[in-house]
This record gives structure tokens, C-alpha cells and sequence, in this order.
């Protein structure tokens, strides 16, 4: 019988979402602990990659169990030994022939930048204090992301991906106010975030994206060498792992990086 997982992981302690030799892993983590509890070699698959550092809400899996499963009381047992880091929030009997990485529609991340130094976010949001940051010019580019393009520039070098075609549904930068209860904001100023809907992403994709973002507010890149590198002269179509990678900006760090929703 198959089953459907959701949890909630900081990437901090992992190299991400899929199983890496001599790296520790929320998969292998995961699966370590089922196996334990269920007496037999558990598979996890998970709804897609996460790279090293970066965290997940409500993140989606499935595995697959020779019997009825009590699925509260598995839940419960699972986050008693799984680490502090990783937390399971639901464990349900999926549809038949479910499959988290394949059925999901669209994924969205978001990515979070202070621009004041603050000690409460500094494992979780990127401090980045370069001055007259221009975020209206960085939601103009933003906005060209949008649509089927070829995202071959933003794609990890040595990517396995047989394409880089992705369409994006959404892409902006916006403002909020961090708390630590209710009516008492955090001290400091400006806190942003970026948050992208596609229906894949490439390895590395959103970092090396907001990366280039940050070139534009900058003023270091205009809004049509930007639109140059997702809106190609060949027509949108894929090209070869790594060529255009050197094109697009740096990434920025993963920490502050979190997978938050996935659409079925």
C-alpha cells in the first residue's frame, strides 16, 4: 500500500533533499528511520531535489508498505526519532499510483534578504547590505521570467536534466515584516522577500536566479541583458548543459532558501 508523507525540514544539517554517498541526507534520514520502524528496507521518493542548506515546508513523499499501516501512530513514531531538524506533520494512505514527483503541477520557493544586519535571521535569510538596492527595477526583471522559456543559464554545470525548459507562473520581490510574536516586529529595516512558481526547476535555478536579480538592482545588469539569458534568439530551445551557466550572475547562498509549497 502507498503511502503519502508531508514534513517539514531545516536544511542546515543536509546536502540536501536526495541521497548523497558519505552526505548526510533528508532521504536517507528518512528512510533510515522508516525501515527501523517498519522492520524492512524502506524507498522514499520525494516530490524533487533540494540543494545543500536549503529547507522545505510541507515537503511531499511517498513509500510503499507490504501492509496496513496504523498511519498516526507511524507519524508519531517517526518524529520521536527522527532529529530536531526534521519534522513529519502528516502520514495519510495515498490514491492509487500517487507519485510525489511526478503528480506535483507546480513547486514554489522562497527566498528571504535582510538588508539590515540582524542576528534573529542570520541562519535563515541573506544579509545583503549593498546600498540603493533598486527592487522596482528587480520586479521589472522579475516579471520577464514568467512564461516557457529556456532557463539553461541559471542550471547547475553538469546538470544530468534531459531539458531545461521550465515554465514559471509567478516571479516577484516583496516586502514584509518578520515577527517574533504577534505585533512586535523584528529591529532593523527592510526585509524582502522573492518567491518563484514553476512546474519544475532546474538544479541550482532559484539561487542563481536571485543572484542575477541582485546584478539589476545593482545596476550591474540591465533589464535586457536579463531578458537576454531566459529569452534566447534560438527560440526557446534547450541548450547544453553548462554553456550558458557563466552568462547568468553568482548564486547566492542556500540557507536562505526554502521550498514552501507544492500544488497537486
Amino acid at each position: 500500500m502507498r503511502y503519502k508523507i508531508t514534513l517539514s525540514y531545516n536544511g542546515a544539517s543536509f546536502c540536501g533533499w536526495q541521497r548523497q554517498r558519505g552526505a548526510p541526507s533528508v532521504q536517507e534520514t528518512l528512510e533510515n528511520a522508516l525501515s527501523t520502524l517498519l522492520g524492512q528496507p524502506v524507498q522514499v521518493t520525494g516530490a524533487g531535489r533540494t540543494d545543500t542548506g536549503v529547507s522545505a515546508i510541507d515537503y511531499v513523499a511517498h513509500f510503499d508498505a507490504g501492509e496496513v499501516l496504523d498511519a498516526d501512530y507511524i507519524a508519531c513514531k517517526l518524529n520521536a526519532i527522527l532529529p530536531a531538524h526534521t519534522a513529519v506533520s502528516e502520514l495519510v494512505p495515498a490514491a492509487e499510483g500517487f507519485h510525489a514527483r511526478f503528480d506535483a503541477k507546480s513547486r514554489s520557493y522562497t527566498y528571504f534578504l535582510h538588508r539590515c544586519k540582524n542576528p534573529f535571521l542570520a541562519d535563515r535569510s541573506y544579509f545583503y547590505a549593498y546600498p540603493g538596492l533598486d527592487f522596482d527595477l528587480m520586479n521589472r526583471a522579475a516579471a520577464l521570467l514568467t512564461g516557457t522559456h529556456d532557463f539553461s543559464c541559471f542550471q547547475k554545470t553538469g546538470s544530468d536534466a534531459k531539458t531545461s525548459i521550465c515554465t514559471v507562473s509567478e516571479a516577484f520581490w516583496m516586502q514584509y515584516s518578520p515577527t517574533l510574536s504577534p505585533g512586535s516586529p523584528l529591529p532593523g529595516c527592510n526585509y524582502w522577500y522573492f518567491r518563484i512558481t514553476a512546474d519544475r526547476f532546474l538544479r541550482n535555478m532559484v539561487r542563481a536566479i536571485v543572484g542575477t536579480l541582485l546584478e539589476v538592482g545593482r545596476g550591474k545588469r540591465s533589464l535586457e541583458d536579463f531578458a537576454a539569458l531566459i529569452l534566447p534568439e534560438d527560440g526557446d530551445t534547450p541548450a547544453p548543459s553548462g554553456s550558458r551557466r557563466s552568462l547568468a550572475g553568482e548564486s547566492v547562498p542556500g540557507h536562505a532558501l526554502f521550498l514552501t509549497e507544492i500544488k497537486y
